[in-house]
């Protein structure tokens, strides 16, 4: 131990050497009088108030410096200072400071130079000034017609309103909002260009009348070239694919929302683009208009085809100090276009492998799955729904097998469902029919005697029939589910099972010894369980390349009626590598209990779930970037059948598990593999903290390999 500890100091030793040496061979690379742009720092003179913030000004300094993430340049280009520059940056920076209203402000530079270090800095004050009120706004539009009534029903809504500051930047948003409005409206072609405004500062130096204008020619053009602006109608309609893309062609129309004769909507246009994206069957979408005639617009929709079949692999792999070792692969296959009208068809291939090289325990899972996907709601044309987005029905079907040195257990599953979303930032999945049926076979004896005085772990281990029904709501700030900008998002989910079938339990047999309800011989389940996921995702740092994930996720299962426990598969764990990574999958909890030693591999789980995830990430060099995370997190029961060390109580808390880790990134555009180490900071079993000499002990840390991020 204390040699690994004298190599791990040489090694930071070694590295931090290595990057002053780099520093200082970039600067020897600098000529007579030149220096390195070291930074940029941007003042605001805070006593006139303003909005103004430092990150807001920085991006129109014109010369940048290089940046710098754990002593290694990102940038590996030495920016040698330019003087000339400096300038050019006051300039552009006051053009902005116009922009945003503050017509008074004025832009200061300093440069420090040390010549030693042949560094330079550069500091820019900025002096915002005063801003200018608006007293009132007045509008002029073209008079008679359609125009003028649908422009003063909009008024309305302007954004621009008496008593705020005017700004160049409020003005371009009104002419964007406005226009997008009156496109709606029928207007085809109107844009921000056909806005004028005059502000009026003769009635006083701290106030303006604002006159808002429509004329009936652009900022580019000329009063000779005027036109009537008109509402436009929509005229002939084509759409086109390639013939080497086999679709029903009924199929293909009822996407389309744009109809001959209707009035023009830059809304139905939008949305007629995105049924088409989210068939996902296209890898361009064209929509092109052109104006036929004075109230005529023709429409021709391009559709170019994508990759029809693909594979996609994920692998998860683990190991800790005690010797076991995860590996849990997954491959699936997909079609989507199986039968000629965007229908999507997905085969998966799951395995999970848990062993000890030393000894011959094993866990061996195998999993198959089918998933047919219809971009309709199963009767009901797609005609029948407005806008953008249609639900689409979800029929899928699963067989699981798994072999422990405890028991045998199979698991076939079935669902039937819609999925979709509502406006862009709302998806939703909601399942009428989901149906387990599990069978236990081959229980050791032993272990079942084990089993004799835990009622709980029991009925857990038994052969049980789950129908019912379950949900999603899911929101993100980002514009899809597989967008990986930093974003919000917001997971709820839900299960209630059992339901229906306890309707009709007075006419079902009874198990003499249990008094639960049969179906098909075994008893029905019937329990209620919900889970909560939320997410932030917040970038920084000189061009955003440091990011800092969080997740925080809450669950609770309730057994009632015909079931006096949750299944075990519906039941919540930590561990692994995408939850607790100092411990292994199943490996935590519940609560201050003890490892079940009825186990060979670990099986801990239970009816309630906590968990907290932070997760700091930079970059290193070429495609890698480095992790730094910190876990907090456990699994409860709700009643005594782990004891008092395992339930849920107000002292909850105290119970909590901490891990943290470091891990490393390879992103490889098409995938992201990582590799994470997590140490056990505090164990609840043993209510005891694990200082840096205790990490590397036996069952103090766990190795995990994945694809993509942890969350």
């Amino acid at each position: 131990m204390k040699a690994s500890k004298k190599n791990a100091v040489r090694a930071l030793l070694l590295a931090g050497t290595a990057a002053i040496l780099c520093a200082c061979a970039s600067t020897a690379k600098l000529g007579e009088g030149e220096y390195e742009l070291k930074s940029n720092k941007v003042v605001i003179d805070r006593s006139v108030k303003s909005d103004l913030s430092a990150a807001e000004i920085t991006p129109y300094i014109r010369q940048q410096s290089a940046t710098f993430t754990l002593g290694r340049r990102k940038d590996t280009t030495l920016v040698v200072f330019n003087p000339s520059l400096v300038g050019s940056s006051e300039d552009r920076i006051l053009d902005h400071l116009h922009y945003l209203g503050y017509y008074d402000a004025s832009v200061e530079s300093k440069v420090t130079l040390k010549d030693k270090k042949k560094r330079a800095r550069v500091t820019y004050t900025i002096h915002p000034g005063g801003r200018i009120k608006i007293s009132s706004i007045s509008f002029d539009v073209p008079k008679g017609g359609d125009f003028e009534r649908d422009f003063y029903a909009d008024t309305a809504f302007v954004s621009v309103r008496p008593g705020d500051y005017l700004s160049e930047q409020s003005l371009e948003a009104e002419s964007e909002r406005s226009s997008a409005a009156m496109r709606e409206k029928g207007y085809f072609g109107f844009t921000k260009n056909y806005y004028y405004f005059e502000a009026d500062t003769l009635s006083g130096r701290d106030s303006v009348k604002l006159l808002m204008q429509v004329r009936e020619y652009t900022r580019n053009d000329v009063p000779a070239n005027a036109r009537t602006i008109s509402k436009k109608y929509i005229g002939n309609v084509s759409v086109s694919r390639p013939s080497t893309l086999p679709f029903r062609t009924k199929a293909l129309e009822e996407l389309n929302l744009i109809r001959p004769g209707s009035l023009y909507k830059e809304s139905t246009v939008s949305d007629t683009y995105e049924r088409y994206r989210l068939l996902q069957l296209f890898s361009s979408v064209g929509i092109e208009l052109r104006e036929s005639s004075p109230d005529t617009v023709d429409c021709s929709i391009n559709l170019t085809p994508s990759r029809l079949q693909g594979l996609k692999l994920q692998l998860e792999a683990s190991t800790n100090s005690s010797g076991l070792v995860g590996i849990s692969p997954q491959l699936n296959w997909y079609h989507k276009n199986i039968f000629h009208g965007g229908e999507r068809l997905s085969l998966g291939f799951l395995g999970n492998f848990q062993f000890r090289p030393s000894d011959n325990v094993r866990s061996t899972e195998f999993g198959v799955s089918a998933g047919l996907t219809l971009p309709r709601f199963l009767g009901m044309p797609n005609s029948s729904f407005k806008g953008a987005f249609i639900p689409r029905t979800e029929i899928k079907t699963s067989y699981n097998y798994q072999d422990r040195p405890e028991y045998t257990r199979n698991i076939v599953s079935a669902s039937y469902g819609y999925t979709g979303r509502f406006y862009r930032h709302f998806f939703y999945q909601f399942f009428p029919l989901q149906v387990n049926v599990v069978g236990m076979h081959d229980i050791d004896p032993e272990f079942y005697k084990s089993l004799e005085n835990n009622p709980f772990m029991r009925y857990t281990y038994q052969n049980h029939f789950d129908a019912g029904a379950g949900g999603m709501l899911y929101y993100t700030s980002g514009r899809d589910l597989t967008e990986l900008e930093p974003a919000f998002y917001a997971r709820l989910s839900a299960d209630f099972s059992g339901n229906a079938l306890s309707l009709f339990k007075k006419y079902m047999p009874l198990d003499p010894d249990s008094g639960e309800a049969l179906v098909f011989g075994v008893p029905f389940a019937q329990y209620v369980r919900g889970e909560l996921a939320l997410g932030r995702t917040f970038q920084f740092g000189v061009n955003r390349k440091h990011s800092l994930a969080t997740r925080l996720l809450a669950g609770a299962g309730y057994a009632y009626g015909n079931s006096s426990v949750v299944p075990i598969e519906k039941q919540f764990w930590c561990g692994g590598a995408n939850s607790m990574r100092g411990h292994q999958a199943r490996a935590l909890g519940p609560g201050r209990s003890k490892p079940n030693e009825a186990f060979s591999i670990p099986s801990q789980t239970g009816d309630i779930r906590l968990e907290m995830n932070a997760e700091y990430r930079f970059g290193l060099f070429w495609k890698l970037e480095g992790a730094v995370f910190a876990d907090a997190g456990n699994v409860w029961t709700i009643g005594d059948d782990y004891g008092e060390e395992g339930r849920f109580t107000s002292d909850f808390y105290k119970s909590i598990a901490l891990d943290s880790g470091v891990g490393i990134r390879a992103d490889l555009s098409f995938m992201v593999v990582r590799i994470d180490m997590g140490v056990k900071l505090y164990e609840p079993c043993i209510s005891s903290w694990r200082g840096p000499s205790r990490w590397f002990e036996k069952d103090g840390f766990a190795v995990h390999f994945g694809v993509g991020y942890p969350f």
